[in-house]
Parts: C-alpha cells; sequence; structure tokens
C-alpha cells in the first residue's frame, strides 16, 4: 500500500528546526542511559542488538514527526516490522545508529533523521552526543557542522563543511569499526592509502563530508535507516554515494528498505571496479 505523497513545498526551514531540536532531545536521553551503571540488552529478530536508549529515542523522535509533520509517511527501525504503507518521499529514522558501539560504550553511536524526496536524501541530520559532533542539512540542503554548546531553541555557530579535493596516489579512507572484513579490506587494497581509519555508525559518511576522509565503502548489509542521514549531509557536501557493483546512485525506497553494498566518497576518487 502507498502512501500519500509529502507535500513538495514542504517547508525546509520548520524541517531543519524540527530535525535538529528532535536529535538534541533524543540525544539527550541516550546520554542518561550511557551514563547508568548498567542497561538492558535485547536481540531482535535479525539477531541485532537493542536497548531502552534506542526505543526511548525513537519514542522521542516518532512523536515530534508526527505531531510537525502528519501528512508524510514516517519509516522507523524500531517500528519497521509494523511498517504497512510504503513509497519514495517519506522521513526515515536510525534513534540510535551504532548500538553496538553505544553498548560497548565506545562512544560513535549517532541520532539519524532525514527526509527521503523521490528516492533520494535531500535533508538530515547526524548527531553524535557522545563525541559533541552535529552535523545538517540547511534549508538550502547545504551541510554544515554545529559547534560549541547545543541548545534546542537556537542553532549555535555553524561551518559548512564540504569534500576533500582527494589526491588519488595518497588516499584518505575510513571503514567500519564493527563490521570490517576481507572482503572490505581487499577492495581498500586496490587504492593507494595515505591513511585508514576506522569509525562507528553514520559518522564515516559525516568525516567525507568534512574532507577528513575520502572514500568509504561498505561491503555489508545496511538499511536505509542506517545511511539515510548520512547521506544526505554527504551529499550537501558535495559528496557521492554509488551502489558498489555498477556504481549507479543508491536508491530509497526499496522493498524492504535494505540497501546493497554502497560506497561514499568525495567525487575526485577514482572508483576502482567492484
Amino acid at each position: 500500500m502507498k502512501a500519500a505523497r509529502a507535500d513538495k513545498y514542504m517547508n525546509y526551514n520548520k524541517l531543519t528546526e524540527v530535525m535538529r531540536r528532535l536529535s538534541l532531545e533524543a540525544g539527550a536521553k541516550i546520554m542518561d542511559i550511557y551514563a547508568a551503571d548498567d542497561f538492558d540488552v535485547k536481540v531482535k529478530s535479525d539477531e541485532s542488538p537493542v536497548t531502552v536508549a534506542d526505543e526511548a529515542a525513537d519514542a522521542i523522535i516518532s512523536a515530534g514527526l508526527r505531531a510537525a509533520f502528519p501528512e508524510v509517511l514516517l519509516v522507523t527501525e524500531e517500528q519497521a516490522a509494523t511498517h504497512t504503507l510504503s513509497g519514495d518521499t517519506f522521513l526515515i529514522v536510525d534513534p540510535l545508529d551504532g548500538t553496538k558501539e553505544f553498548i560497548q560504550r565506545r562512544g560513535d553511536f549517532t541520532v539519524n533523521i532525514a527526509l527521503v524526496e523521490e528516492g533520494v536524501p535531500t535533508r538530515g541530520v547526524v548527531y553524535a552526543p557522545a563525541r559533541g559532533r552535529m552535523f545538517f542539512t540547511d534549508a538550502a540542503g547545504k551541510s554544515v557542522e554545529e559547534t560549541g554548546a547545543f541548545t534546542l531553541d537556537e542553532v549555535g555557530s555553524v561551518t559548512p563543511i564540504s569534500v576533500s579535493n582527494p589526491d588519488n596516489g595518497a588516499l584518505l579512507v575510513v571503514a567500519s569499526k564493527s563490521h570490517r572484513d576481507q572482503a572490505t579490506d581487499d577492495y581498500i587494497n586496490q587504492y593507494s592509502v595515505k591513511d585508514m581509519k576506522s569509525a562507528g555508525s553514520s559518522l564515516k559518511f559525516c568525516l567525507v563530508a568534512t574532507g577528513e576522509a575520502d572514500l568509504y565503502p561498505r561491503l555489508g548489509r545496511t538499511m536505509e535507516w542506517d545511511t539515510a542521514a548520512g547521506h544526505a549531509v554527504l551529499a550537501g557536501a558535495g559528496g557521492d554515494v554509488v551502489r558498489f557493483d555498477d556504481h549507479t546512485p543508491l536508491r530509497y525506497g526499496k522493498d524492504g528498505y535494505a540497501n546493497p553494498f554502497f560506497i561514499a566518497y568525495a567525487p575526485g576518487v577514482s572508483l576502482k571496479e567492484a
């Protein structure tokens, strides 16, 4: 069953304000739980972990988005099993991306909220509360990083971000901290790499968006809620995300919201074949 399309004249100023505020509210709740001596960890049907922090953040963000944009289809990781509508224009949420990083108290977890329009992530926010980093697209779709003390009602200092002008003889590569495998290493070894770093969650997209990395290949399972916000931030900084197999653009609204393998990169990178 298909949902009604979002209003093509959506108020992007309102969307930016709402996504940013909800990410901060969810992040504050996540950090309260993160600071606790212990918290319950459950295992979902796909064998991925979920905590009370995932569920609490999902409740905050879902309520806020439904109140602000009741006409727009909402897809969230924690409610995926109950989604009955589909479409190529929707809001999509991973309330706690990097749950394994959260459980292991490694800090590389994020709150991800994005708008997908006609299969393309066009607006998004990625907030890493334990790292104190906030990335989002402004009303025009350009990406910025906010720094300083974050407040709910007022945006602090923002700096426009942009992908690097990469040197293909000395690339900066970022890969998954929790899902690195031999296939990924084999692909990366086709490039001339100056430096390699690992990061968790959608922070990898943001490192490419800021020019701290040039290339992020993902040869593993991801879902659209894992990638949409980071994809939007990277696109707003001049970057691209393509399928690993044929280098065509990564699209959203796919059946089951599952992604193929993909490559996120600064456009100056000379991509190698799969």
